[in-house]
């Protein structure tokens, strides 16, 4: 197999809220395999101006746009503002995504509503405006960040649950309207990883740290880095006949009921 086949020199690449983590990471292992990245944060202005630094100071050529990804109109402007400057959208990452750590019973349904609006509605609305770009030109990618929590429950995220899960569903329903214009939608669901998010508790002896560490057949936190190859291959050419999927880079979580907790 060539390596020509994870080329994507000459492709846009548009990740939503990859200003930090886990969505700059993917974005990087993309800009590093040739793409042009294009990147989309909420926030502030400063913090996605400060994001693209990071990106060209690793040779990588980056662009920042601000906007919503859950209101319809700032994306229809942002979408087209980013096809004028940059240039058509080759490849989209539903990556923008927040989390309310709060017991169902407890949970205010606005906030539940908040979750799944930015979540699961956001990336609908994203590929809305994207996908008919796409079908013109007879190409596309799209890639869903989904979640453990897209397969497994969890005390006090039900709503962020219940978006990742219907992301899954979102994602094969994708696939199945738009591959016949050759457009492949698929997900990438990531296991725990060290972040700048997971430092405090990613402490030996902190319950949680201990926790992930025996859970996962690896052994231990994914690196951020980790996920570059998922999100080289389901851009490429190589992934041109995946479709409807999610590929889980967990360390093997979701492969194993796990082990007692006394067992080494």
């Amino acid at each position: 197999m060539s390596l020509n086949l994870f080329d994507l020199k000459g492709k846009i690449a548009l990740i939503t809220g990859a200003t930090h983590g886990l969505g700059m990471a993917m974005a990087k292992g993309l800009g590093k395999a040739g793409a042009t990245i294009v990147i989309n944060g909420n926030s502030s202005r400063e913090k996605i101006d400060e994001a693209v630094k990071e990106y060209e100071a690793e040779g990588i050529k980056a662009y920042g746009y601000k906007f919503d990804v859950s209101i319809e109109q700032e994306v229809i402007e942002g979408v087209k503002k980013i096809e004028t400057e940059v240039g058509p959208i080759d490849i989209l990452f539903n990556n923008a995504g927040i989390i309310k750590r709060i017991p169902l019973l407890e949970m205010e349904v606005d906030a539940f509503k908040e979750v799944l609006d930015i979540d699961l509605v956001g990336p609908f609305i994203m590929a809305k405006h994207v996908v008919p770009g796409m079908v013109k030109r007879k190409h596309g990618k799209i890639i869903n960040i989904c979640s453990m929590m897209t397969e497994l429950g969890r005390d006090t995220v039900g709503a962020y649950a219940a978006a990742k899960g219907g992301l899954k569903m979102l994602t094969k329903n994708m696939a199945t309207e738009w591959a016949k214009h050759n457009i492949q939608v698929n997900g990438i669901g990531p296991g725990y990883f060290a972040t700048s998010q997971t430092a405090p508790i990613r402490k030996e002896g902190h319950p949680f740290n201990d926790f992930i560490i025996q859970r996962t057949p690896a052994a231990r936190w994914g690196n951020p880095e980790d996920l570059a190859g998922a999100a080289i291959f389901l851009s490429s050419q190589a992934g041109n006949f995946v479709n409807g999927q999610v590929v889980y880079v967990d360390g093997g979580i979701l492969a194993t009921i796990g082990k007692p907790a006394n067992e080494a």
